[in-house]
């Protein structure tokens, strides 16, 4: 007999719909899948038999062939145990085939019948959205960020069949009995912890209200992760569609989600140096998953120590930097494409000693500090529109008792300044182009005086002097100037794009 359940996997941060198709016949007891399935998915064939004979059903001696459709791609995981343990069900004739019409099945099976989650519930059960879907009981809060049909939460195969059979009605689901576990709340960092730094706090509030890259140069204790921490707290809440599709990227990543399901606020993502190239950028030998610059998206990637991090891990930014998106590819031949728009902000020591350069306090020769710096390339350097140097700070900022302004503070003018940006331009300054710079950074006459001449003394290249003018649109949009750029936020922006190296920080001390 012949069955065909509708199920999905995940490939990358995305759905793809799957056909379980099984027919079982006479002929030689055999177990044999095709359509292209992974190690992990093939074990499913020792995984289903178990579980069915694990809730009671007999399992007969007879040739049986499962087609996972459409055999273009590659499927991975276990999460379609249950549509071929439902197929072979509808085959063995224990219950007929119209029981399952119109129904989706996702999970894992255990060999003792019990139904599990598996990574992607929520891009999964967004391949069919309107239609019903049968998925663990620990996942229904996930799945039902997407789903427009009914989600029916079960936790055993046998009550599954029980349910189908009309046996037994369906389990309810109570939300309080706890389930998979959930994101911890993210922690509050408020600015006004931070003493001192105006410079820096001031990069902060720009990066945030334009959207700009920020990279901090100075040594330890100087404050850099400590103001890196602090800037998703500017940010406002994700848009909806920006939160659904980052909520897709941490479901298909396997990341717990919040209790309510859908993650609203950006995400702050801070890998450490010693990650891998496909860590960050996704991959991976077994199965595609998204990366670190998948997880960051709609909010902060913070890479500290960033010249520690392998050279090909920080090449492999340049693409998402430029395109908000990254391109995969496979020894099959698939490329695979995974958002990756993110906020970058960066951090290192100036020297291999942490000193900063200063006079007396480092040990480092000029040439083994530009080597530092140097493993940093030039244009992964020149995508950075704010270059800070940070250094500790006084004694008496540290021991002032007096409140720095706080997050909220901050964080009402970053959201007007947003406001006004988009509702200029459409996008924030950072992803302004050519045309939009024209159209709304036009520059006064001195302003463009002074730009001209740093491009012509080969101080800035034309793409340092688009960054600049997105800064400076930035700037004038955090003091309310809704005209002309002015000499005056062309002077701050280019104070903002310190030259990376130590002999330029001890020049500007």
């Amino acid at each position: 007999m012949l069955a065909s359940i509708q199920s999905a996997t995940i490939l990358g941060a995305r759905g793809h719909p799957v056909n379980v198709e099984v027919h079982v016949a006479k002929g030689l007891p055999t177990f044999s899948m095709l359509g292209l399935p992974d190690e992990s998915c093939r074990e499913a064939r020792d995984r289903v038999r178990a579980a069915i004979v694990s809730s009671g059903v007999p399992w007969p001696d007879k040739k049986i062939i499962v087609n996972l459709a459409p055999p273009t791609h590659r499927k991975t995981g276990s999460g379609l145990d249950l549509a071929i343990a439902v197929g072979l069900l509808v085959a063995f004739e224990v219950m007929p085939a119209d029981l399952v019409e119109g129904l989706c099945f996702i999970g894992e099976l255990g060999l003792d019948g019990s139904i599990r989650k598996v990574p992607g519930i929520a891009p999964m059960v967004g391949v069919h959205p309107d239609a019903d879907w049968v998925v663990p009981a620990e996942a229904v809060g996930e799945a039902r960020i997407v789903a427009r049909g009914l989600v029916r939460p079960v936790d055993k195969l046998g009550r599954l069949v029980e349910a189908l059979t009309g046996v037994a009605s369906w389990p309810e689901y109570d939300p309080a009995a706890g389930g998979a576990p959930h994101a911890p709340e993210p922690e509050s960092h408020d600015l006004a912890d931070v003493k001192g730094q105006p410079s820096a706090r001031l990069a902060l509030e720009v990066a945030a209200a334009g959207g700009h890259h920020l990279l901090l140069v100075g040594p330890p204790g100087s404050g850099k992760t400590m103001l890196a921490k602090r800037l998703p707290g500017l940010l406002p809440d994700l848009p909806p569609d920006a939160a659904l599709q980052t909520t897709m990227i941490h479901s298909a990543a396997g990341v717990p989600l919040p209790g309510s399901g859908l993650i609203t606020r950006p995400p702050f993502r801070s890998p450490h140096h010693s990650s891998s190239a496909p860590s960050l950028v996704g991959g991976g030998s077994h199965a595609l998953r998204p990366g670190e610059i998948s997880l960051a998206s709609g909010g902060v990637l913070f890479m500290d120590e960033l010249g520690q991090f392998p050279p090909r891990a920080i090449d492999g930014l340049r693409e998402a930097l430029e395109d908000g998106h990254i391109m995969v590819g496979r020894v099959e031949g698939e490329r695979v494409p995974l958002p990756a728009k993110f906020q970058l902000v960066a951090a290192t020591n100036p020297c291999p000693c942490g000193g900063g350069g200063e006079p007396g306090a480092c040990d480092c020769d000029e040439k083994s500090r530009q080597r530092y710096i140097g493993r940093i390339s030039g244009p992964i350097l020149d995508r950075f529109d704010l270059r800070v140097v940070v250094r500790r700070p006084p004694v008496d900022d540290l021991f002032d008792a007096v409140a720095a302004e706080s997050t909220a503070e901050v964080a009402a003018r970053v959201h007007l300044a947003r406001e006004r940006a988009i509702g200029r331009g459409g996008v924030l300054n950072a992803e302004l182009d050519e045309v939009g710079l024209n159209a709304f950074a036009p520059l006064s006459a001195r302003a463009e005086e002074l730009l001209r001449r740093e491009v012509e003394l080969g101080r800035l290249t034309a793409r340092g002097m688009h960054r600049i003018r997105r800064v400076a649109r930035t700037l004038a949009d955090l003091a309310g100037a809704d005209d002309v750029i002015e000499e005056d936020h062309v002077v701050t922006a280019l104070g903002m794009r310190s030259r990376v190296g130590s002999s330029s920080i001890r020049q500007a001390a």
